[in-house]
């Protein structure tokens, strides 16, 4: 039976796993997939090539931790959506979608998948989410309880949660991988926002958002 870990190796092991995955995220991102070497990740994270293996035995194994790592990064902080106003609610919860898709790693993660695609097919259904899961989770949540409510009248969740975030992402988002460059304003994408956010109320609401009349 081996021997449990301390709370110390325990840790030092952690923080080693944490200092590959960023190196590794920093190489994939600026040589690609062939040109990144597990020795070139090592060195970047500063452990020995020992370590890597010991943690990752694979550079596929590596690439995979690092995209699926990033997906379900739980630092996105959502504010609560005020209650009783589902125009008002939507757009908290739309703003704190178009953040998590303006980070700067997000839309290079994101051509990474893509670019790899071939190679990684299971990675394509894992990443449809990518980085905004608590986002999705909260505007579940909150369309769930203006339904219970009455508010709303939404037959299906997921409908509704795809289009809502889908009008926001067409504009905010998806150029990016494709336009060098591109770039919103915060004042257009507060406005991408309210709009999606209006058509949304207009479609489950109507009057009962309490907002389609001002």
């Amino acid at each position: 039976m081996p021997r449990e870990l301390s709370a110390y190796h325990r840790q030092v092991a952690a923080d080693n796993r944490a200092a590959i995955l960023e190196a590794a995220t920093q190489l994939f991102l600026e040589l690609g997939y062939e040109r990144t070497s597990l020795a070139k990740v090592a060195d970047r994270a500063g452990v020995s090539k020992a370590t890597l293996f010991k943690q990752f035995p694979t550079k596929a194994e590596l690439f995979e931790a690092m995209v699926l790592g990033a997906g379900d990064a739980e630092d996105t902080e959502v504010a609560e959506p005020p209650a009783g106003d589902f125009h008002s609610g939507l757009v908290v919860l739309g703003m704190a979608y178009a953040e998590v898709l303006g980070r700067p790693r997000m839309a290079d993660l994101i051509r990474a998948v893509i670019t790899e695609s071939a190679r990684f097919p299971e990675l394509r259904d894992q990443t449809f989410n990518f980085g905004t899961l608590p986002v999705l989770r909260a505007l579940r949540a909150f369309l769930e309880s203006n339904n219970a409510s009455g508010m709303t009248h939404i037959d299906d969740f997921d409908v509704a949660s795809a289009q809502f975030l889908g009008m926001i992402s067409t504009v905010v988002f998806w150029p990016r991988l494709v336009h060098v460059g591109w770039a919103l304003t915060a004042e257009e994408i507060q406005h991408t926002v309210e709009e999606a956010a209006r058509t949304t109320a207009a479609r489950y609401a109507g009057d009962k958002s309490g907002t389609m009349n001002t």
